[in-house]
């Protein structure tokens, strides 16, 4: 794995870390030329086709049968493949995946499962493989903006309590660094449908508080070339399987 270039900031002041993009962050810590790698929790399949542009052989897993079916219909830039499955059991064999990520996902994964989905990225990844974990902090303007419609509080709380039991699961902590995420969403629609895609069932809650979110919207956002900016902490965690 390649040392990261970023600067370490402490995990509990998030705010004062780098200004960078997720993308800029990911290519710059792993080292993905050549090597297997799995993106669990690959929604649309962004980051499968990120890194099988920087030489991985890259799978997606989504359990999200709309999701998938939006990653199939992307062009594909490389040899990427998707799979339909779950965190807690992935299509793999034991000892056969160089890199594993869970990239804005673990928090997504039934908190009683979470455990679970870990000791499966360990079984697959190979001895001396590396999982990257990444993870938005409860914090920030962008969970501002969210939080009405869309609270992760507790689930975001709970991803980083299971990862402190890694260790038992022979994942070797490596690393843990902290840095700002311009999260952007091109207008208040799109974000709204992004919004919606995740949580169809909250769309009368979103109705009956889309007044309220508009002018969350406008006044936490930054305007941008390609839209709104809304700065979300995130945090990282690198182990390597013992």
């Amino acid at each position: 794995m390649n040392a990261t270039v970023l600067p370490i900031a402490p995990s509990n002041a998030p705010t004062n870390a780098p200004r960078r993009s997720n993308s800029e962050v990911l290519t710059a810590t792993l080292e993905l030329q050549g090597k297997k790698v799995i993106d669990i929790g690959c929604g649309e399949g962004h980051l499968v086709r990120l890194m099988t542009r920087h030489g991985a052989k890259a799978f997606g897993v989504e359990c999200s049968a709309i999701q998938l079916e939006q990653a199939h219909a992307q062009k594909p830039v490389g040899d990427e493949v998707y799979f339909e499955g779950r965190a807690e059991k992935l299509p793999f064999d034991s000892d056969s995946i160089d890199v594993a990520v869970f990239f804005n996902s673990l928090h997504h994964v039934d908190i009683e499962h979470m455990a679970l989905a870990l000791n499966e990225a360990a079984r697959v990844l190979k001895s001396d493989g590396i999982l990257y974990v990444c993870e938005p902090v409860a914090q920030g303007p962008h969970f501002d903006l969210m939080q009405p419609v869309h609270d992760e509080t507790m689930v975001r709380a709970k991803a980083y309590e299971a990862l402190q039991g890694a260790a038992e699961l022979g994942l070797e902590a490596q690393n843990e660094f902290s840095y700002t995420h311009p999260a952007m969403h091109t207008d208040f629609a799109q974000f709204k449908e992004r919004m919606l895609r995740i949580n169809p069932h909250r769309a009368d809650d979103f109705d009956g508080l889309e007044a309220e979110l508009k002018a969350a919207f406008e006044r936490l956002g930054t305007a941008e070339k390609d839209g709104f900016a809304f700065d979300q902490p995130m945090r990282v965690n690198v182990f390597c399987k013992s």
